[in-house]
């Protein structure tokens, strides 16, 4: 594959974009881990609650990771653009490549964070039943 600079340069939009998306994400799960604490010091444990502090847990966990993964692929698509600007196809075909899969896991984990946040929205409406 004949990999031009102007290649991975396309990738620059479509990651901050998802940077973005994935820092409105951890904002919003850490706006819910707030209203959750002072719920559950005036109120107590419950078991609603226990469940919420769980999922909400792996759900950090896993924007952080989505994160990481997010910002590799964008420095790796970096690399490969100085790479590509010093004509040294061979490793810039690597990073490119590099680049690509971590953005891949990226979007696997956001996936997988998608599910959870389902999941927890459903233990809400259960309580309300």
């Amino acid at each position: 594959m004949n990999l031009e600079i102007s290649t991975p340069a396309l990738l620059f939009p479509a990651i901050t974009l998802l940077l973005l998306a994935y820092t409105n994400r951890y904002l919003a799960v850490a706006t819910l881990i707030r209203s959750l604490y002072k719920r559950y010091k005036e109120n107590g444990h419950e078991s609603i609650i226990a469940g919420q502090i769980k999922n909400l847990r792996l759900r950090m966990y896993l924007i952080r990771n989505m994160q990481a993964f997010g910002i590799l692929s964008f420095l790796l698509t970096v690399v490969c653009m100085f790479l590509l600007f010093e004509n040294l196809t061979k490793p810039a075909n690597y990073s490119f490549g590099a680049s690509l899969i971590s953005l891949f896991i990226s979007l696997i984990l956001s996936l997988v964070e998608i599910q959870l946040s389902t999941k927890a929205l459903d233990l809400e409406l259960k309580d309300m039943e």
